[in-house]
């Protein structure tokens, strides 16, 4: 005789969209999002929350979603690569990845890209050291890690850039 393990409905927020997904309540959230719900930003890697590939943003924090089981994450934030920009207008840190090559196979990249964006995220002027420790648990087999600290200090400065331009937008004319 079999056991059969029990499915339920869970409520996800995923890149700013709702939706609902029934699974079981173990069943690791990397596989919901790359088999259910076709997000393939993060990626298999270790399984064991060791390598990176696999990482997402929980409310604003990268979190290694091959260990974290859908049952944890219910009407949480849940953001995935797929959900910091578009094509037309890239996350700082995705363009900064571009502009200073910080991929060579991309494998590593997902979780590169979005333990950077928590490190921005909650400190918007790192120091070299912030950064090394912030992608310390992210592992690059191709050493392209110079690359990856360029596009971090570069994303910095895109960052700054982009907050400054938002906040010149959004000071009101003065009327004569």
């Amino acid at each position: 005789m079999t056991k059969t393990s029990a499915h339920s409905l869970f409520s996800l927020k995923v890149n700013g969209r709702n939706v609902v997904v029934e699974a079981d309540p173990k069943t690791p959230l990397l596989y919901i999002l790359r088999n259910d719900l076709e997000l393939n930003g993060p990626k298999y890697g270790c399984g064991l929350g060791e390598c990176g590939a696999c990482c997402i943003l929980i409310d604003g924090r990268a979190v290694r979603s091959c260990t974290v089981p859908i049952a944890a994450v219910a009407r949480r934030a849940i953001t995935t690569l797929e959900g910091l920009g578009d094509e037309e207008h890239l996350h700082p840190v995705q363009q900064a990845f571009i502009e200073e090559s910080g991929a060579q196979c991309g494998y590593c990249l997902n979780g590169m890209i979005i333990s950077s964006v928590a490190l921005l995220g909650r400190n918007p002027d790192p120091e070299e050291a912030d950064i090394r420790e912030a992608l310390r648990h992210n592992l690059c087999r191709c050493g392209t890690h110079i690359e990856i600290l360029a596009a971090v200090r570069k994303a910095v400065l895109l960052s700054k850039a982009a907050s400054s331009a938002s906040a010149l937008c959004a000071i009101p004319e003065t009327q004569a």
